[in-house]
């Protein structure tokens, strides 16, 4: 779990070194929009929302629902990426 965090972190210091902008509340709904559209499922894309409102920043939310809708993310976000779907799956399914 700490070295989802530090890598999570890490993508920030990446990102600028500056404390980077929240997802926004927009970025929210089209992400519980985008999670029902594939999972139909409200309390998982719920909480998987509710979630990436605390374990990423807005602009790492955009590629989040990029991915959702099909695109690769970027190469270089890779571990990132795939350091907060294990963190989102760790919170929302414990038993996953």
């Amino acid at each position: 779990m700490k070295q989802v965090l530090v890598a999570l972190m890490a993508l920030g210091v990446m990102a600028g070194g500056a404390l980077a902008a929240a997802p926004t509340e927009a970025q929210k709904a089209e992400f519980y929009k985008t999670c029902m559209g594939i999972a139909q499922d409200n309390a998982l894309c719920t909480c998987k929302a509710d979630a990436a409102m605390t374990l990423i920043d807005s602009e790492f939310m955009a590629l989040v629902i990029a991915s959702m809708k099909g695109k690769s993310p970027p190469e270089d976000s890779y571990k990132a990426y795939n350091a907060y779907v294990a963190k989102s799956n760790q919170v929302c399914k414990p038993n996953y």
